[in-house]
């Protein structure tokens, strides 16, 4: 009884949780204190050290920790109770499912006609400013994020005595959904809180697309791109709050994107 417990106590820790850059891997490093410094200022794998040419195990195992975080936030969905709990409907785009949404780009630019009756029947209509959510390729960023930067962005927007729309959800949307929205909602600006392509140093960043006048065929070019919006980015709330000075300005210039002087 005594031998099960102590091995109960000595269970090895969720290796996620572990903070990289406060791990000593090197051995007997010559300046210690400046290896230190080198790691805090990057998520980068650095100073790993290895197991003759291989890598350590500890490294290899938060490698394939991280690579399986990435593939989950691409494949899996936004819990529909989570976008309940943030007052979100959702409408979709032509995709289908997951796998044509990874494989069919174009169709997940593009809401249904359905879609778009929903947003005109649900939203207000002509706001100063309308937000929505995507998943884009990251479902883990909208569940990280959300909760944080959407009230403290709508917040910002009534300090500035803007209207704003109904937030609502995209699902399987990509950034150029903004092009039907925008003609759906005719929002002055409109604000785009999506999922970004995870990688091994996050799976959780958000990037905000936000566009004065946007219309179909428009160049890319008119937005302007908020990105890396995350616990070791951009802080959500943090962004929330320049997002709104950022629409403040467009609405002022009446313009986005590279003519938008910031």
């Amino acid at each position: 009884m005594t031998e099960n417990t102590s091995n109960m106590s000595n269970e090895i820790p969720d290796i996620t949780e572990i903070d990289i850059r406060k791990q000593l891997l090197v051995p007997n490093p010559a300046n210690r204190d400046e290896y230190y410094r080198m790691k805090e200022k990057t998520p980068a794998r650095i100073g790993v050290w290895r197991t003759g040419p291989r890598y350590k195990t500890t490294t290899m195992l938060r490698f394939r920790a991280d690579h399986a975080a990435a593939q989950d936030a691409v494949f899996s969905d936004v819990d529909e109770a989570f976008l309940e709990e943030m007052n979100l409907f959702t409408v979709q785009t032509k995709c289908r499912n997951k796998d044509e949404f990874i494989t069919r780009p174009d169709l997940g630019k593009q809401l249904t006609e359905e879609a778009k009756e929903i947003i005109k029947k649900r939203c207000l209509l002509k706001p100063c400013v309308q937000i929505y959510v995507s998943d884009g390729l990251s479902s883990a960023a909208i569940e990280a994020n959300l909760k944080d930067i959407l009230p403290a962005l709508i917040q910002g927007l009534k300090i500035h005595d803007f209207s704003v729309g109904t937030p609502f959800f995209v699902k399987y949307g990509r950034v150029r959904t903004i092009d039907d929205v925008a003609e759906a909602t005719e929002a002055d600006v409109v604000c785009n809180l999506i999922g970004e392509r995870p990688g091994l140093a996050t799976a959780e960043s958000m990037s905000a697309y936000i566009v004065y006048k946007a219309f179909k065929g428009m160049p890319e070019a008119r937005m302007t791109v908020i990105s890396n919006i995350h616990r070791d980015g951009i802080a959500a709330v943090e962004a929330g709050a320049y997002i709104s000075d950022i629409i403040k300005l467009m609405i002022e210039k009446k313009t986005s994107g590279v003519d938008l002087k910031i």
